[in-house]
């Protein structure tokens, strides 16, 4: 049986980048362009057809709010910020992620 182990990464990344998302957010509000840069140089890997879904995922729940702005070369420009429910939200996601990241260590580290 090959192990696939790209699949693997994959997973781990999507369970990760919502968290990752909003805490893009909790800096001040940024266009899904600005978002994905930003995400690409922590080396997430993530695409417009994956991000645009996640990003009305978590503004239907509350999370996020939008605005539109005017652009000089194109189109308006929808901007996504989190909202004072989404601030709460990423506060207690900090705190799994922090209990995570702790227990992982550990696991790793015990002989």
């Amino acid at each position: 049986m090959e192990v696939k182990i790209e699949n693997t990464k994959a997973q781990m990344r999507k369970g990760v980048l919502e968290y990752c998302i909003l805490c893009v957010l909790y800096k001040g509000e940024a266009y899904p362009s600005d978002i994905i840069l930003e995400l690409k140089e922590s080396k997430m890997i993530v695409v417009e057809g994956t991000l645009y879904p996640l990003l009305t995922r978590l503004k239907n729940s509350g999370l996020l709010s939008y605005r539109w702005e005017e652009s000089k070369s194109g189109p308006p420009r929808k901007y996504y910020a989190l909202t004072e429910i989404g601030s709460k939200f990423l506060t207690e996601l900090s705190g799994t992620w922090y209990e995570l990241e702790k227990a992982v260590n550990k696991i790793k580290s015990s002989k």
